[in-house]
C-alpha cells in the first residue's frame, strides 16, 4: 500500500512517547509498504536531524515548521480561542504552508490510506486525488481520547484561570473530534476501554485496537548494564505534559514523605524533557530532575522501582510497557496501566491512595527477589502481546480492510 502519515511532530528521532508509537508502527509498515510522511516540525527539534532518522523508513518526507509550544504567542491564541467555535488545538495547528504540502503530494501521487495522528488535524483537505484515481479512504489514529482528557484537566488544574479555559475547550474539542469518527473510514484506539468510549458516543465507528507496545529488542536487560542499586525510585516521561506532572506533584507531595519515613536511603530520580518550575522546585538531597537524557535504559536498568503514579489520562502508557520490557518492575495507579494486560501482584503492584502507593515501592525496596519475580514477569507479558512488530500487522490489517471498503 501507498500510506501518507499527516503528524503533529516528526516520529523520529523518539524523545517521548508519542513519537515512539509513531516510529514504532512506521517503520514495521514500511517493511511491506510505502510510506510519505508529512509532519510539523517544532521549533526545539532539528529538522536535520529528524529527517536522516525518518528516511530509515520514509520514502518522502516534509517538515513543516510549526509554531512555538510556549510563550506568548501561544497564550494570546489561547486567549482568542476562547470566543471562536474552534478548540485552541485545531486553530494552533492550522497552518497554509501545510494545506500546500498536503495538495501538491495528493494531487500528484495516488495514495490508498491517509493517517494522521490526530484530531486536530481532521479539518484539513485530506480526501483528493490525481485525475482519474480514486480518493485515498482516511484514518485517525487517536493514542488519547483526547476531548476526555482535557475534560479532566478541567477539574483537577490548580488555577482558576486553567480550568476556566479548559472547561471552555473541552466541549469544542469534543464536538471536532466526534465529527472525525463519524466522517473518517476508520479510527484506531490504543485501548479496549477508548474503543468503548467513543462507540458510545459514535456507535456507527469503525474502529479497531492498536495498542502501544515496545521495541522488545531495544529495551532489554543487557549483561552491561548497571545494577538495580536498591533505593532509586524513577519516573520517567515528558515533564511538561499535565498528567506527568500531575502525576509526579501527587507523588512527591503525598507519597514521598510517607516513603521516606520507612525508607530513609531512598532517592528519587526524575528523567525526562521539560522539566516545569513546579517540579524543579522539589530538587534536592534526595531528588534527582536529571531532565531529558540520552538514553533512559541506563537510567531504568540502575533504578529499583519505576513509579507510575498517574491520576487523570486516556490511552496507554508506554513508560509501563518500556519498565517491563527492561524487567523492571513498575508500581502504578489503576489509571496508569490502564488498558494493558497487566495483574497486580503478578508482574506489576497497583496502588491509588498515597499510603498504598509508598507501601507498595516499600514492599519492592525491602524485598530484591520480589522485584526481580515481578520484573521478569513483566518481561515476559510485553515480550507475548506488546512488540511493535505484531502491532504494525494489526494496523496494516486494518489498513487492509478500510482500503477494500466499496
Amino acid at each position: 500500500m501507498k500510506l501518507l502519515y499527516v503528524t503533529l511532530f516528526p516520529s523520529s528521532p523518539p524523545r517521548f512517547g508519542a513519537q515512539r508509537r509513531l516510529q514504532g508502527l512506521m517503520s514495521g509498515l514500511s517493511r511491506k509498504n510505502d510510506i510519505t510522511a508529512v509532519s510539523f516540525l517544532p521549533p526545539d527539534l532539528d529538522a536535520s536531524e529528524a529527517e536522516r532518522a525518518m528516511r530509515q523508513y520514509c520514502r518522502d518526507l516534509v517538515l513543516i515548521p510549526s509554531r512555538p509550544g510556549t510563550g506568548t504567542s501561544k497564550r494570546l491564541l489561547q486567549a482568542r480561542s476562547l470566543f471562536s467555535l474552534d478548540s485552541f488545538e485545531r486553530r494552533f495547528f492550522n497552518a497554509r504552508a501545510l494545506q500546500q504540502a498536503l495538495d501538491r503530494l495528493l494531487l500528484s501521487r495516488r495514495y490508498d490510506i491517509v493517517n494522521i495522528e490526530a484530531p486536530f488535524l481532521a479539518h484539513y483537505r485530506l480526501a483528493q486525488a490525481p485525475p482519474g484515481e480514486r480518493v485515498p479512504r482516511l484514518v485517525l489514529d487517536q493514542h488519547n481520547i483526547d476531548f476526555d482528557l482535557v475534560r479532566q484537566m478541567a477539574k483537577t488544574e490548580h488555577g482558576f484561570v486553567r480550568r476556566l479555559y479548559n472547561s471552555a475547550n473541552w466541549p469544542k474539542m469534543r464536538r471536532e473530534e466526534m465529527s472525525a469518527w463519524r466522517t473518517f473510514d476508520g479510527v484506531s484506539f490504543t485501548s479496549v476501554l477508548d474503543e468503548r468510549r467513543a462507540r458510545s458516543l459514535v456507535p456507527s465507528i469503525r474502529s479497531t485496537v492498536i495498542p502501544n507496545a515496545v521495541d522488545i529488542e531495544h529495551f532489554k536487560p543487557a549483561g552491561d548494564d548497571p545494577s538495580p542499586d536498591g533505593c532509586t525510585v524513577l519516573f520517567f516521561g515528558a515533564i511538561n505534559y499535565y498528567p506527568n506532572i500531575d502525576g509526579l506533584l501527587f507523588f512527591v507531595r503525598e507519597v514521598w514523605p510517607r516513603l521516606l519515613e520507612s525508607h530513609p536511603r531512598a532517592r528519587l530520580k526524575i528523567v525526562g524533557q521539560h522539566p516545569t518550575p513546579e517540579i524543579l522546585a522539589h530538587a534536592g538531597p534526595r531528588v534527582e530532575v536529571a531532565g531529558l537524557v540520552d538514553d533512559v535504559r541506563r537510567h531504568l536498568a540502575q533504578a529499583a522501582v519505576v513509579i507510575v503514579p498517574l491520576r487523570l489520562g486516556g490511552g496507554t502508557r508506554l513508560k509501563v510497557l518500556e519498565s517491563m520490557a527492561m524487567a523492571r518492575p513498575v508500581v502504578s495507579t489503576s489509571i496508569g496501566a490502564e488498558g494493558i494486560d497487566v495483574a497486580s501482584e503478578r508482574n506489576i503492584l497497583l496502588a491509588d491512595d498515597p499510603a498504598s502507593f509508598a507501601a507498595a515501592v516499600g514492599r519492592l525496596l525491602d524485598a530484591p527477589d520480589l522485584a526481580a519475580r515481578i520484573g521478569r514477569n513483566g518481561r515476559a507479558l510485553v515480550e507475548a502481546h506488546y512488540s511493535w512488530d505484531t502491532a504494525a500487522q494489526r494496523l496494516e490489517a486494518f489498513f487492509q480492510e478500510i482500503r477494500r471498503l466499496p
